[in-house]
């Protein structure tokens, strides 16, 4: 399959060298320095020249801000009767509607293994979801993919994956952001806060972007808010020293993480 990467990022370099070896792979970005590296494949740095592949599948790998409106410009060089859009965003806001109106055949995965803390040479412990509307063909395509990478698969509607991800991935951000809002340097810090300081600064590492248009999916308020409500509780707990409500508090988070 002839398959055209859009964006030479951290993702778009792992799936460039995850699937140049199968296929006639070949990476589009503006910058032509993030091009310089990369192996077994066409670089593309104008519209021209991905018209001249005319490939049979597109990977947007491009920043979340910025990936409809990569589509946008690429589609005119694309044949709808050949090519699939594909997506790996993190937020599939407004995503069905507008593949819906292009015309084009797509299909939208979300591999759950950002760079920051997997280890892309071994991923049996990570998870990927595969929106389940779309093109049959470019579902099968991306499952037998995760499959081979041990990947555990699930399968949502885009709805549901914006819902999940509020959940998944709003909580730990905005737990994350909560700590590092209130750490100050500590001469001889303890082995939980060294792991926290090591959450933090790995998740602080990731292209703003990315962590805006995470907390500003539309269901992450309201996660946070549960998080204040629950918040709030505990310190009335701490307030009041009610041992046995602090003991109520500690059973039900315990059964939570069970």
């Amino acid at each position: 399959m002839k398959i055209l990467i859009l964006g030479a990022g951290k993702m778009g370099s792992f799936f460039t060298d995850l699937l140049s070896f199968d296929h006639e792979v070949a990476v589009y970005d503006i910058d032509p320095k993030k091009l310089r590296f990369m192996y077994n494949t066409q670089r593309f740095t104008s519209m021209e020249e991905i018209g001249e592949f005319n490939p049979e599948m597109v990977i947007n790998a491009v920043s979340l801000k910025y990936t409809l409106d990569v589509f946008r410009q690429v589609m005119p060089y694309l044949s709808k009767d050949r090519c699939i859009l594909s997506d790996i965003s993190s937020v599939k806001t407004g995503f069905k509607d507008f593949y819906e109106e292009s015309g084009f055949r797509y299909v939208s995965t979300h591999p759950m293994f950002g760079p920051t803390f997997a280890n892309l040479g071994k991923l049996t412990q990570e998870n990927a979801i595969i929106i389940n509307e779309g093109d049959f063909m470019g579902r099968c395509f991306f499952k037998e993919l995760y499959t081979r990478l041990g990947l555990n698969i699930c399968e949502y509607t885009f709805d549901e994956h914006d819902r999940t991800m509020a959940y998944s991935l709003s909580i730990p951000f905005i737990s994350t952001f909560a700590f590092a809002a209130v750490m100050k340097h500590q001469d001889a810090p303890g082995t939980t806060f060294k792991r926290h300081e090591k959450i933090a600064r790995g998740v602080l590492s990731e292209d703003d972007t990315l962590l805006r248009e995470i907390l500003f999916n539309p269901y992450t308020k309201g996660q946070v808010e549960q998080i204040r409500a629950e918040m709030k509780e505990l310190i009335a707990i701490i307030d009041t020293k009610d041992e046995e409500r602090m003991q109520r508090f500690l059973t039900k988070i315990r059964e939570n993480i069970k």
